[in-house]
């Protein structure tokens, strides 16, 4: 895993720090300018003994010194204004580690305050409130996420021949920037909320978080127990329970009659749940589903803040088209400005050999590409086949070739001792399959230039589209609708001419064409959502993330 930075705000903005350094002096009375003199000083002794850089060292210097949280004779706006945000913060547990602290530091500061405070009772007020706002800040900006911990994760996956990747973009704001733009707007409630991702449908998957929490304040619901299936119009006792849990969850909004049987009304509900939790929506209530249903409200809510904290380490997409590829959902959605335009489905790599998780630019549409067997799949599936049967790769369309250049001579499967490379370090063969309709990329891939060697493509294997799960490749993605990805590209750039290109395709030669103008595309991993219909949903956590980030989580 690594971390990336994409135009990161600056974290020196020493103007910005005058300005309000300006701006506190310039309307303060003559008593107030005094204590924020004796408190600069103090400050600035303190940190003078202090070795390296550290929160406070950085906001502070940033700030000239200037105390923002305590005055004279109370806490300031500002201090008031945090407390307010803390308190009113719906996302946040209310027996959490923040708003006890922030409780208790109000109670600390009206006592403190009342009873004649010493400079240094107020200065370490002041430091206190620092460190409740930098936690606050964290927590609202950066989640809790441990992407240090989650990478090594990783990297000890490589132990079982699993090469994962995900790539965390950090958010562009911080809680020092944050604070300063806070002091010259005025409004510390409308910085947070500015700083908030604006994009995959953030805002809504936190009001469904806020909709899921008030559930909880009735009590954890019991869990609803049947036998077998139960198949539309059957009889069940565990009907109403399972009305009432649809009905809670949003699925069922009630029939004209309730009856004991299981009702078109209600598997008109049933399939709404199976759909948006990617099951397969045929209205019989089987094991799947019933484990769906029965899924505590704590772990909703849990899935709900673990994906918004990964929404929170994404590239923000606002105003461009870009693809994005959601891979629990086996989906793939092409954005303009934040509203859909196509969607298509997607096949993407197994558990054994994810799909990997990051950002980058298509740069090349490829017509009749040839596919370049990667080592890995050489070794681990094809030499196997070919110690079995010599010829076996003649049978796939495959052709080997003794190396790279030019000289490479093309050779039969049964010229080499093949065991020798099974596990060699060093494979001097080039396996291709030349375009055709048995070509394992289809007639068409689109390149954005990467380490992990992943790339869209068509292929020929069609009916694996009309499986609910779809992780069947070796990491990249193959496209449900290949033409419709070309069309799109074609619309968008005027290097890519969609009728000449399918003219191309009708034959076998090979052709590159690179795009004039790059589009953006985030492969995420997001196992519960808001789509653009506004709809919850959740997915199966195929890769084990969802499981693997929550042992890293920060508790606040």
């Amino acid at each position: 895993m690594t971390l990336r930075q994409p135009n990161s705000l600056s974290k020196a903005r020493p103007a910005v720090a005058a300005l309000c350094c300006a701006l506190f002096f310039s309307f303060a009375p003559a008593s107030e300018i005094d204590y924020q003199e004796s408190v600069s000083e103090v400050m600035l002794e303190r940190f003078a003994v202090q070795k390296g850089e550290s929160f406070f060292k950085t906001l502070y210097t940033q700030l000239y010194f200037v105390p923002v949280w305590t005055t004279e004779h109370g806490v300031s706006a500002l201090a008031e204004a945090l407390f307010a945000q803390i308190g009113n913060d719906r996302t946040l547990d209310p027996s959490g580690t923040l708003k006890r602290e922030s409780l208790a530091l109000q109670a600390e500061a009206e006592a403190l305050y009342a009873g004649g405070a010493a400079l240094k009772e107020k200065v370490d007020l002041e430091f206190r409130i620092s460190g409740l706002y930098r936690r606050y800040a964290e927590y609202a900006l950066y989640g809790s996420i441990n992407w240090g911990a989650f990478g090594a994760q990783l990297h000890n996956l490589k132990a079982q021949g699993i090469h994962a990747a995900w790539v965390p973009y950090k958010p562009q704001a911080d809680p020092v920037t944050l604070l300063q733009e806070a002091i010259m707007e005025g409004s510390l409630a409308e910085v947070f909320e500015g700083a908030e991702p604006k994009s995959y449908h953030y805002s809504a998957l936190k009001e469904k978080l806020i909709e899921h929490l008030a559930l909880l304040s009735a009590g954890e619901w019991e869990p609803i127990f049947f036998s077998g299936a139960i198949r539309p119009g059957k009889s069940d006792a565990a009907l109403p329970q399972i009305r009432e849990r649809l009905r809670l969850l949003g699925d069922y909004t009630g029939c004209a009659e309730e009856t004991a049987h299981y009702d078109g009304c209600t598997v008109k509900a049933v399939k709404a749940f199976q759909a948006r939790h990617g099951l397969e929506s045929d209205g019989v209530i089987g094991a799947q589903t019933m484990q769906a249903l029965n899924m505590p409200l704590q772990e909703r809510i849990a899935l709900l803040r673990l994906n918004l904290d990964r929404i929170k380490w994404l590239i923000p997409r606002c105003t461009t088209r870009h693809i994005v590829i959601n891979i629990p959902a086996f989906m793939l959605s092409i954005e303009d400005s934040g509203a859909v335009e196509r969607q298509m489905k997607v096949v993407i790599g197994t558990r054994r050999n994810p799909t990997p998780v990051f950002s980058d630019s298509v740069e090349t549409v490829v017509l009749n590409p040839n596919w370049n067997v990667p080592k890995s799949i050489i070794q681990k599936e094809m030499i196997p086949k070919l110690l079995r049967n010599p010829g076996a790769m003649r049978k796939e369309g495959i052709h080997i070739y003794t190396g790279w250049g030019n000289d490479a001579r093309r050779i039969g499967g049964g010229n080499v001792n093949w065991a020798n490379y099974r596990y060699s370090k060093n494979l001097p063969f080039r396996f291709v399959q030349p375009p055709g309709h048995r070509n394992a990329l289809g007639k068409v891939k689109f390149l954005f230039p990467n380490r992990y060697a992943v790339y869209m493509h068509d292929t020929p294997a069609k009916s694996l589209f009309n499986r609910t799960s779809r992780a069947f490749s070796h990491g990249c993605i193959r496209l449900e609708q290949p033409m419709e990805m070309l069309r799109f590209f074609a619309e968008n750039d005027p290097r890519v001419d969609y009728e000449k290109a399918l003219k191309r395709l009708e034959g076998s030669r090979n052709e590159h064409l690179k795009l004039a103008l790059q589009v953006p595309v985030d492969i995420v991993y997001l196992t519960a959502f808001v789509d653009y219909e506004g709809t919850l949903q959740f997915r199966p956590d195929i890769y084990h993330y969802d499981r693997m980030q929550r042992e890293t989580l920060r508790a606040w």
